[in-house]
Formats: C-alpha cells, sequence, structure tokens
C-alpha cells in the first residue's frame, strides 16, 4: 500500500506528459509562380521574374530568363520561349533557348529549335527540330584552372645611395 500511494503522489504532482508541447509551426515561403488556367488564352509578350506554369494557351513570345517555364498537359504554346529552366508536359511550337535545362516530358511534343546546357527527353515525347546542347559559359573569375593575364606592373623607381 505504501508504494502505490508513492505512486499515486508521483501521478498527482506531476504534469500530465503532453506529446507536444511546444507544436512546431512549419513556416515555408510562398512558391512566386504565376499560373495561366485551361480556358485562359494569351496572345503577345510574357516577361517576369517568377515561376510560370501554363495549362491554356499562349500565343507569342515569353522571356522569363531566370525562372522555370512550365508548360502542363494541357498548355498549347505557339511562341519562342527564353527562360533559365523550361519543362515540357503539353505542345510547344516554336523555338526554346535555356540557360539551364529543358526537360520534355513523356506525353510532350516540341516542335522547334532548342538551345540548352542540359536535355532531358523522356520516351514517348515528341520532337522535331534542331537540338544544340552547349556549355554553360562562366565568368572567367569562376574559372579556377586558368591563368589570368596580369596587368603590367609600372617599372619601380631604383634608389641612389652615396656613401662617403
Amino acid at each position: 500500500m505504501l508504494q502505490s500511494s508513492e505512486n499515486s503522489f508521483f501521478k498527482s504532482n506531476s504534469p500530465a506528459p503532453n506529446p507536444n508541447p511546444n507544436p512546431v509551426k512549419t513556416v515555408t515561403a510562398p512558391v512566386d509562380q504565376a499560373t495561366i488556367g485551361r480556358t485562359l488564352f494569351i496572345k503577345g509578350e510574357i516577361t517576369g521574374s517568377e515561376a510560370l506554369y501554363i495549362d491554356g494557351r499562349v500565343e507569342g513570345k515569353i522571356t522569363m530568363l531566370d525562372c522555370r517555364v512550365t508548360i502542363g498537359r494541357n498548355g498549347r504554346v505557339d511562341a519562342s520561349i527564353q527562360a533559365r529552366e523550361v519543362v515540357v508536359m503539353g505542345k510547344v511550337t516554336g523555338n526554346i533557348e535555356s540557360a539551364d535545362r529543358v526537360d520534355i516530358r513523356s506525353e510532350a511534343s516540341v516542335t522547334g529549335d532548342i538551345s540548352t546546357a542540359r536535355l532531358t527527353v523522356e520516351d514517348g515525347a515528341a520532337l522535331k527540330g534542331s537540338i544544340q546542347v552547349q556549355h554553360e559559359t562562366k565568368h572567367p573569375a569562376q574559372q579556377p584552372n586558368q591563368a589570368q593575364p596580369k596587368p603590367a606592373e609600372p617599372p619601380k623607381a631604383l634608389a641612389a645611395t652615396a656613401s662617403a
């Protein structure tokens, strides 16, 4: 009986264990992405500095140099595309210029020339046009193995000392 009273003492004075005393709130930065929905048709030039998801129809020119452009499964693009990264799941008719990479998924269709540093084409994708895969160009200071020419130093003045 003495043991049970000691246990009840610990049980009554100790707070009930809370499985999550300080709930962790996960806060993520909002993803900046513009979406062109299925029923939208845009004719003209699109430029910007956030990711773009196209599930509708676009005709003209798309310039998103520092961002990703994704053409969804329902997307139909009749435009030239310039972006850092391009993912195609729908249909593109026009040239694609990408600084980083182009992904053409299995259900995609691309008709036009592609210029990129990296290219992925899944089985089942339709591709008609030329492909140019080129090395990424880096600033000369970022290339570690190249010797940089040193600027010519002006001639130093010679000091003459006279001894007596």
